[in-house]
């Protein structure tokens, strides 16, 4: 296939990096930015469920959980029935800097996809993420200590 199999970002944020951990890996900082409510069992086997007021969900399998610096999970991929079993894998990357964190995403798995599915997914969560990145770092701003 030629195309890449994975989306990658990283935004700089004037946070610390406990800040920055608690917003991605508990249920009120879930539901503040990414998605409208949430539930989460942190450890890794456990699972996460983010909903959002138009009935969309999100369910998430914890594969790593390395406070303060890795958080990973799968989860369906975008444009595929709920109960398909191809998923791709999310990592969250913190990492201190001096003026708050450098936060990496990575979701991989897309080249297990056929070229129709594959294009839905990637562009959706690739604009997906710039969204829900800029979501995160407006959180944390407005909720400053």
């Amino acid at each position: 296939m030629g195309f890449p199999g994975r989306i990658e970002r990283t935004v700089e944020v004037a946070h610390p990096p406990a800040r920055v951990w608690a917003a991605l890996t508990t249920a009120e900082g879930l539901g503040a930015w990414f998605g409208n409510a949430a539930t989460i069992d942190l450890r890794p086997g456990g699972s996460a469920e983010l909903t959002w007021t138009d009935g969309h969900k999100a369910s998430m399998r914890i594969e790593r959980v390395e406070e303060p610096r890795v958080f990973g999970y799968t989860w369906g991929i975008y444009g595929l029935p709920d109960d398909d079993p191809r998923h791709t894998y999310v990592e969250f990357t913190l990492e201190p800097t001096a003026t708050g964190t450098r936060l990496t995403v990575v979701e991989s798995g897309f080249a297990q996809l056929p070229d129709d599915e594959y294009r839905t997914a990637f562009e959706a969560n690739t604009g997906g993420w710039a969204h829900e990145l800029g979501e995160l770092v407006e959180y944390l701003d407005a909720n400053a200590a």
